[in-house]
């Protein structure tokens, strides 16, 4: 085996090297912006139901995109014919965000983060599965390196803690948000017909509100929404804005130039990034010895750089 790509010709004659270096940052932004809704929902998700606050950041993250594609004048009738494309991509992404926040009412931002790591090697499943994608050896050893990476910031570069490894409740459920994840990027190309990218956010968007807006409508009209704390409106926000409209943007701009695996990649980043949002947000900051993790997760990640 080679270090030469195996993807199908038709895949890789889609990805111009500028494209691919475009891809790669787009998900170096992702990778940030995601970490921030881990340290954001464990502060709020003990405060409101999983389902009405991804209810509201979703109607919120539509009105966005819908403003922009509007003034844009992007959007064709064309663009959305095959409407149950839009409401798998939408269905997979409501079920990742709502099993998030459950998660987030027991585990720790670290650890849910821990779990978010494993949605790379899932994607290339998935990638295989949908687009044919096949993992070539640099690829296998930058995602492996990178792995290490990410579990040894997550435990803090305590190998104690990392032998006493416990999956909790809340990691468990999140778990299963993760697998919906890593189906998503496959299936971004796969079911892409050559409309804009805001477009296909935007309907993206709309049928994952329409999906949780039917199971979620009761716990939207039970929330006392007069009566919630300010940092459940700043996570809204936050979420709508930042972790929803920009990063659902930001992953399938780079679904359509990267191969699946790679895309998913920089979740290992996510572990690095919320440590420097937990220390950020005064919940301290972790032990000198992890930097040896975040280093070996750049180094996987610029092994990705290259094909």
């Amino acid at each position: 085996m080679t270090d030469t790509p195996s993807e199908p010709r038709s895949w890789r004659t889609q990805l111009p090297e500028r494209h691919a270096a475009l891809g790669h940052l787009a998900m170096l932004a992702f990778s940030a912006l995601v970490a921030g809704s881990f340290s954001l929902g464990a502060m709020a998700a003990p405060l409101i139901h999983p389902l009405a606050l991804n209810t509201l950041r979703f109607a919120l993250a539509a009105l966005f995109i819908g403003a922009v594609v509007w003034a844009g004048g992007m959007a064709r009738k064309a663009h959305f014919a095959a409407p149950w494309r839009f409401f798998l991509l939408g269905g997979l992404f409501a079920i990742y965000f709502s099993m998030m926040f459950w998660g987030l009412k027991t585990a720790k931002p670290v650890s849910t983060a821990a779990v978010f790591t494993l949605t790379p090697i899932l994607a290339a499943g998935f990638g295989w599965l949908i687009m044919r994608q096949v993992m070539t050896r640099r690829m296998a050893l930058a995602l492996a390196i990178a792995a290490a990476g990410a579990v040894w910031v997550i435990f803090d570069a305590d190998w104690a803690r990392l032998a006493a490894f416990r999956i909790g409740r809340g990691e468990a459920i999140f778990f299963i948000g993760c697998i919906a994840h890593a189906a998503y990027i496959p299936l971004v190309p796969r079911l892409s017909r050559g409309e804009p990218v805001l477009v296909l956010t935007l309907g993206m968007l709309i049928a994952a509100l329409l999906c949780l807006g039917t199971f979620g409508a009761g716990a939207v009209v039970r929330t006392d929404w007069a009566a919630l704390p300010a940092i459940v409106w700043i996570t809204v926000l936050y979420l709508s804005l930042f972790a929803s409209a920009v990063t659902f943007f930001l992953v399938q701009f780079a679904a359509l130039r990267l191969p699946g695996a790679k895309v998913m990649a920089y979740t290992y980043l996510t572990p690095a990034w919320v440590i420097l949002w937990e220390g950020a947000l005064g919940h301290g900051w972790p032990a000198a010895g992890v930097l040896a993790g975040v280093a070996l997760v750049v180094l996987g990640l610029l092994l990705l750089l290259k094909d």
